[in-house]
């Protein structure tokens, strides 16, 4: 999943109106975070933002397609790919981004609940030995 520099460079420029934006390289691609949170992916110099059902519907709408790091539907991830008239219009791309950055932040909520309920359960089976 090879990423030009150039490409990064280019959406880190467009997403600065977002805010607190910062870009890590895994994988062959590059994680873009607001904050803490994780909510885009650049892979094969395509944007993909993160999804779930409250967002996933205008992505199909426009005829985007999932993340697959595998080329196929095997193995898609909650991301899609960002259209190119959105990433180059800025007030689109940061209402998307928003969406985006709203469904990582729910996203890490839930884990955060889900976690701390465990811990939790795991406290009271431990406690009632």
């Amino acid at each position: 999943m090879p990423v030009a520099d150039g490409f990064v460079a280019y959406v880190l420029e467009q997403l600065e109106v977002v805010g607190d934006i910062s870009s890590k390289r895994m994988f062959g691609g590059v994680g873009i975070y607001a904050g803490d949170l994780f909510f885009a992916i650049i892979a094969r110099d395509l944007l993909y933002f993160k999804v779930d059902d409250s967002n996933r519907g205008e992505y199909e709408a426009v005829g985007a397609k999932p993340f697959s790091p595998y080329g196929d539907a095997r193995g898609a991830m909650g991301y899609y790919e960002v259209p190119v008239a959105v990433l180059e219009d800025a007030g689109e791309l940061t209402r998307w981004a928003g969406k985006s950055i709203a469904v990582a932040a729910a996203k890490q909520v839930r884990k955060t609940k889900s976690v701390g309920h465990e811990n939790t359960k795991t406290r009271r089976r431990k406690g009632n030995r």
